[in-house]
């Protein structure tokens, strides 16, 4: 059935995304407690962190 392979494949790759985006928070608060506080880096983790919500929000409403 080729719907609920596109659905597997974009659930794969939010779950990807999400998976990233907390290894992301991880690395930028290890850098945060070891070397101080470094906005781009916040900035970086929201912006990944909004594109991955975008993708499950769009992944459930297909």
């Amino acid at each position: 059935m080729p719907g609920s392979t596109h659905g597997s494949s974009g659930f794969n790759g939010t779950k990807t995304m999400g998976v990233l985006t907390l290894g992301g928070l991880v690395v930028v608060t290890a850098y945060t407690v070891a070397l101080g506080s470094n906005g781009w880096l916040w900035f970086g983790w929201v912006v990944l962190g909004l594109i991955t919500l975008g993708m499950v929000v769009t992944t459930r409403s297909t």
